[in-house]
């Protein structure tokens, strides 16, 4: 092996796992971005190389830029962690560095990592699926390239409407927009959200409104928005349950079964 794809979950270094502890340990150089947690990027030994590729505001990186990078270091013969936020596969342009890589004909492997689209709900205490009240939960990028055709957020409605959860990674900045073409879509203007900013982290904020209010509730990035009744849930402690009156009016308006 020469270049990991390692997911690093969703920000608390716990829920790394072995595997990737193990790559990290043994790096010669590791290739991060932006929102792998502080806590993770510690674990890099200080022999190690670090190369921060993180996309920011400003300070776009091509992500040609960064696939020729991992090839050109995987030439090298270096052992080369090429660490990403939650999972490698789960909008994390993964898919495009492997076959920059198998092109190249550089080695390569895949460990996966903890997606946020499940750790940032269940952090906050919220399943993102519940026997009675939704079966199905549906992943999707707010954030889409110019050119690139935009979700179609009126037919997620009418799939997800009859019980089921959307989680939108990547969605604070067309939060409103979201919400509108959901709400078109025909899901109620009173579906619960709740938006995780941080999740898992000492850092963690969580927002909770109703769909209609969504483009007028402040919520910073990096945030996790689920869409749905089981965001009216907070499972996260027995005293924490339905202790806002935003909550609580939201847990009324919705019947969760007494059994799981």
């Amino acid at each position: 092996m020469t270049v990991a794809l390692v997911g690093a979950g969703p920000g608390d270094p716990d829920l790394l796992t072995l595997k990737a502890a193990r790559l990290l340990s043994e790096a010669d150089v590791v290739v991060h971005d932006a929102l792998v947690g502080s806590g993770v990027l510690d674990l890099i030994p200080e022999r190690a190389e670090r190369i921060d590729v993180g996309k920011r505001v400003g300070r776009p990186v091509p992500q040609e830029m960064i696939s020729a990078l991992l090839v050109e270091l995987g030439r090298q013969g270096q052992r080369v962690v090429r660490l990403k936020g939650g999972d490698p596969f789960v909008f994390g342009r993964g898919g495009e560095e492997a076959v920059a890589l198998r092109n190249a004909g550089v080695a390569f492997e895949i460990v996966p990592g903890i997606t946020s689209s499940v750790a940032a709900p269940a952090a906050a205490g919220i399943p993102v699926t519940h026997r009675g009240v939704a079966a199905a939960f549906t992943v999707v990028t707010g954030h889409r390239r110019p050119g690139e055709p935009d979700v179609d957020w009126r037919a997620l409605a009418r799939f997800n409407r009859r019980g089921g959860t959307i989680v939108v990674l990547m969605g604070v900045a067309h939060r409103r927009e979201i919400a509108e073409e959901l709400i078109a879509g025909g899901l109620d203007p009173d579906t619960p959200v709740a938006a995780i900013r941080s999740g898992t982290t000492h850092e963690q904020e969580v927002a909770r409104c109703d769909l209609a209010e969504l483009g007028d509730t402040q919520v910073s990035s990096p945030a996790t928005i689920v869409i749905g009744a089981v965001a009216a849930l907070d499972l996260t402690a027995v005293a924490h349950a339905a202790t806002t009156p935003r909550l609580a009016m939201a847990a009324q308006r919705t019947s969760f079964p007494s059994a799981i």
